[in-house]
């Protein structure tokens, strides 16, 4: 590719041909700051933070848009570009509440820390102001008067979730993004799953609040609250308290969990033991019946992530039969505490308070599902993100860095190291292979470290194939059988493999998806983190959870064995069917749910 040669601040510099003047200064350390920009998501030039002065324009130029060319002198920080870029942050400013007090996102504000970098110590303009309204669903809720219209929750709604739901609605002063007609996103095929939330550089877009009905049944002393924390959440939390991404602070959460007075701190983990124990079972059976009745809905599609549920509910629910009905882990420990562990306590389940500690915002939408109940008890009362986990640490005046790292409590905090991977794409299918390819042949899966490097990574699609041979005497309808399988994270290559799976040319057996890109190390409800790397980095810290465990197998644990056979029989059986398993609703494709 062809070079241009230009000169920034003095300083030359050449860049291949097409290069933005932003990255063309990002190469010699020129910091240009920008607001509406979001590294290989969005551009778009509308906030006018990035201008830079081009010798021989007539105007300042969006550095985010236009490219570098031959010969080109460009000035960054002359007095017409300050002077503009205050002005322009000013603007916003006019346009935008003035309530950092008692913003959830003060001090992690984009808008504010420009602001603050530009040396605004006070807004000068007032005038009208946009629409305002207050949209709550379950995950997500919408500020329209915190909406810079920056239009980074539309790139990544469209262009990288392919869900399409948030676009610009109307024209002018009046412009709100939102979905078609400004409908509520509970009224629209949204997934919950909180990337929007995750770009949003101001506050108007965030997690639905549920800090204040955990902190009052932490206080009342008539409720058992019982909390359990995800597997990503213990390898992000503790960015929100300056150290390193992907640093995992297991025993310091737990710590910080019993400093805030939960009465029982489990790790949900335990439940993806259990997952894969009902989910390898459920795929054997599939196996069993395509195999010899020459029936069964295969591909089997894994069922962790709450927000892919909902999107295959909508848009591919003649594909239901295909989704594994495991309810998600956490699901599957709210459930377990509120019977196994409320009669071993010879407590009245509706005295329990489960609250679950999560990466995700989806989540907090399935708590809600009907079905998510037994005799009219919710399985799970509350969903925090790890966001609000650190703001209640925080609240508490808790000094998490210098905790002592303490275990999670008995019986449901031992978990596998195959658990711990459930937080990062491609690892749920690790962990089910790891099981059933070990239970089918009575060896270990033949990858080294256990690892199964085809489906490493963070590609949009991976796939491999495992073989079985030599198996046992049970599982003889699997000799020389080839699984097929696959695994992608976000809509958008969820979509693919659904569509080939809806037009009978899907080669695979078994499907993992999960709904954030990346999974859930980089869930709707994680720390933002402007590290380029920070999946490499969650990813890594989960892995040396796993990596430093005894057991790393689910069907190794003591805790799921001693589970099966004082209370729920086995795997996919009549009670752990019961309590573990569920069913799911065909909910409208967007075109439907807008003409009601």
């Amino acid at each position: 590719m062809k070079n241009v040669n230009l000169t920034i601040n003095g300083k030359a510099v050449a860049v291949p041909e097409g290069t933005t003047i932003l990255e063309a200064a990002k190469k010699i350390g020129i910091h240009i700051p920008t607001l509406c920009y979001l590294e290989n998501v969005h551009k778009y030039g509308g906030c006018r933070i990035c201008v830079v002065e081009v010798k021989g324009a007539k105007a300042l130029v969006a550095s985010c848009m236009v490219a570098a060319s031959e010969g080109m002198k460009v000035e960054t920080n002359s007095e017409r570009v300050r002077k503009a870029r205050k002005l322009n942050c000013e603007l916003l400013l006019s346009d935008h509440p003035q309530d950092c007090l008692s913003c959830s996102r003060s001090g992690s504000c984009e808008l504010q820390t420009l602001a603050n970098s530009l040396g605004l110590d006070r807004a000068r303009f007032k005038g009208e102001r946009s629409p305002d309204f207050i949209d709550i669903s379950p995950s997500v809720t919408r500020d329209a008067a915190k909406c810079i219209l920056c239009r980074r929750c539309v790139s990544v709604c469209n262009n990288i979730q392919k869900v399409g739901i948030l676009n610009a609605q109307n024209r002018g002063f009046r412009t709100i993004i939102a979905p078609a007609g400004g409908a509520p996103l509970s009224e629209v095929n949204c997934t919950y799953c909180g990337q929007c939330v995750n770009v949003c550089p101001v506050n108007a877009l965030r997690e639905t609040d549920a800090l204040a009905p955990v902190w009052r049944a932490l206080a009342d002393p008539k409720k058992r609250v019982v909390v359990q924390t995800a597997p990503a959440v213990r390898v992000a939390l503790g960015e929100e308290f300056g150290l390193p991404a992907g640093t995992p602070v297991t025993g310091k959460m737990a710590s910080a969990l019993r400093a805030l007075r939960f009465d029982d701190i489990f790790d949900t983990n335990i439940a993806a033991d259990l997952t894969i124990m009902e989910e390898g079972t459920e795929l054997l059976h599939r196996a069993k019946a395509a195999l010899t009745e020459g029936k069964a809905a295969l591909p089997m599609v894994t069922s962790c992530s709450p927000g892919w549920v909902k999107f295959v509910e909508h848009e591919f629910p003649d594909l239901l039969g295909n989704v594994s009905t495991c309810k998600s882990p956490h699901m599957m420990l709210g459930a377990l505490a509120k019977s196994y562990y409320a009669q071993k306590l010879g407590a009245d389940p509706g005295d329990m308070f489960v609250v679950s500690v999560m990466p995700c915002t989806a989540k907090k939408f399935e708590v809600t599902r009907p079905e998510m109940q037994a005799n009219g008890i919710r399985d799970v009362d509350a969903v925090l993100t790890t966001r609000e986990l650190a703001r209640m640490i925080r609240e508490a005046g808790i000094d998490f860095v210098n905790l002592p790292d303490e275990d999670f409590d008995s019986p449901l905090g031992i978990s596998t190291g195959a658990a711990d991977i459930f937080g990062v794409t491609g690892g749920v299918m690790e962990a089910a292979l790891r099981t059933v390819y070990e239970l089918v042949t009575g060896r270990e899966l033949p990858f080294d470290g256990l690892h199964v490097q085809p489906i490493c990574s963070f590609d949009q699609v991976r796939d491999a194939s495992i073989r079985f041979e030599d198996v046992l005497p049970e599982y003889k309808f699997l000799e020389g059988f080839t699984l097929n399988i696959a695994v992608t994270s976000g809509f958008a290559g969820a979509r693919r493999l659904m569509e080939e799976v809806r037009g009978g040319r899907s080669k695979y057996h078994f499907i993992e998806v999960m709904g954030c890109p990346g999974g859930c190390i980089v869930g709707g409800g994680q720390p933002r983190s402007a590290d380029p790397m920070v999946r490499e980095k969650r990813r890594a810290g989960l892995f040396s959870e796993d990596e430093r465990k005894d057991l790393r197998k689910s069907h190794k644990s003591p805790v799921a064995e001693a589970l099966y056979k004082e209370f729920l029989g086995s795997p996919c059986g009549h009670k752990s069917h019961e309590l573990l398993h569920t069913h799911y609703t065909e909910r409208g494709t967007f075109n439907e749910l807008i003409k009601k």
